[in-house]
């Protein structure tokens, strides 16, 4: 069973006052893009953190029994924090999980499968780009313990430092998928 975390609780602090979550992009909020590319993919249950605007978000997603929705209450504490939050509920079954950004509505379903098929027991799978890590990131369920200790506003990428041995890059041809949207002009594409 694979797992997907995605974080949706932070305060969109570069949006001038609005939530990027649920500001249109291609007719739709963009939180809804991210849950459809990883309903449609292989993963077998989503826990969406929520935390700012809890409640607005909360409305904008349809019902489905892959889905699970969490408060963080500690959702101004940082990244961290959310992930920490998903991590806590995450199935018994769970193999493997995401960390997913609620930012990125260009990750499509076949580029969660292809990363899903690189899983290993001890490893960690990162999308690249041109050599660069992206998100989202595929952990095994054994480094659940280790990522319970991180800290900040950074998400695993401490983590990921000094974890060198057991990452996996497997790169993406296209340039889309690594988009976030973080500010205004993001969303004129």
């Amino acid at each position: 069973m694979i797992s997907a975390i995605l974080l949706a609780a932070g305060q969109s602090k570069r949006m001038n006052g609005e939530n990027k979550l649920v500001k249109k992009f291609q007719g739709s909020p963009l939180i809804k893009h991210s849950i459809e590319n990883i309903l449609k993919s292989s993963v077998n249950e989503l826990i969406v953190v929520l935390g700012y605007q809890k409640e607005i978000i909360e409305n904008i997603i349809e019902k489905n029994n892959k889905i699970k929705l969490v408060f963080n209450k500690n959702f101004q504490n940082g990244m961290s924090t959310s992930i920490k939050t998903g991590l806590n509920f995450l199935s018994k079954e769970s193999q493997g999980f995401f960390v997913c950004l609620g930012d990125m509505p260009l990750v499509n379903f076949n580029i969660y499968n292809k990363l899903i098929k690189f899983q290993k027991k001890n490893n960690v799978v990162i999308p690249t780009y041109n050599g660069e890590q992206r998100n989202p990131v595929l952990f095994s369920i054994s480094m659940k313990e280790k990522i319970m200790r991180i800290n900040g506003d950074f998400g695993a990428k401490e983590f990921l430092k000094f974890n060198n041995d057991k990452l996996l890059n497997v790169e993406i041809n296209d340039h889309n998928f690594a988009k976030d949207f973080n500010t205004i002009k993001n969303f004129n594409l």
